[in-house]
């Protein structure tokens, strides 16, 4: 295979899924999953069926003992609750930390994992939907821009110079990104990219309103909040 996408089955992975599925073609293409301890699973349901829409195998790997110490709100041991505000909103009362939704060095880990997964298929590039709005703030700050270089270069040196990272939106926001999923034909309708668990999007916690905005910019509603309404 060619590619990894590293793969969560929300709008930002799944429109790196699409990239990758256009350049090198569905059987090139390797999706990866990952199960970090999560509160719930609706992305990697969600996941499951993009890859069945896309013709595209999902892997699925499980790294919830990692983070099994960790207090990150979006975790089953967390008695911290999900934050129902805007992430301007939060970074307000972090002291320049991330937000509490920030999972320790997650996208190190998941990136490291996924070189090991990507060599032992023969891959040649791993996509990530690291974007900027994600790093503004040092929300999420293996989202930066500099966070990808470094880690790009690691894996590339690390590889045997065999593997590369791409993070094809780390200076877009999500609106651009929405932008050129639309133009891909992305099934967003199948996406899932709430922090809560329920049978609909909370709406209201910060990934919720990022979304929602991001279609809004676009001129359209949001296909899977859309889709579930039918």
């Amino acid at each position: 295979m060619k590619a990894l996408v590293l793969f969560s089955g929300g709008v930002d992975s799944t429109t790196c899924l699409g990239l990758a599925v256009e350049k090198y073609g569905a059987s090139e293409v390797l999706a990866l999953s990952v199960f970090y301890g999560q509160t719930h699973k609706k992305e990697l349901e969600a996941a499951k069926k993009i890859g069945e829409h896309y013709g595209v195998p999902v892997k699925r790997l499980d790294l919830a003992s990692i983070f099994a110490d960790s207090d990150c709100a979006l975790l089953s041991g967390s008695d911290n609750a999900i934050p129902k505000t805007s992430y301007a909103e939060q970074l307000a009362h972090t002291d320049g930390k991330p937000v509490s939704t920030y999972v320790p060095f997650r996208n190190g880990l998941f990136l490291a994992s996924a070189a090991s997964v990507a060599l032992s298929h023969g891959c040649e590039v791993i996509y990530y939907g690291a974007h900027g709005d994600d790093a503004a703030g040092n929300a999420y700050p293996d989202c930066s821009a500099a966070f990808h270089e470094v880690m790009h270069r690691a894996v590339y040196l690390g590889s045997g110079r065999q593997l590369r990272i791409e993070a094809p939106f780390v200076q877009m926001n999500k609106a651009q990104i929405v932008q050129k999923g639309l133009a891909l034909k992305v099934p967003y309708e199948l996406t899932w990219s709430c922090y809560e668990g329920g049978e609909e999007p909370c709406g209201a916690c910060g990934t919720c309103r990022d979304r929602a905005a991001a279609f809004a910019a676009n001129g359209i509603k949001d296909p899977a909040t859309e889709r579930r309404r039918k």
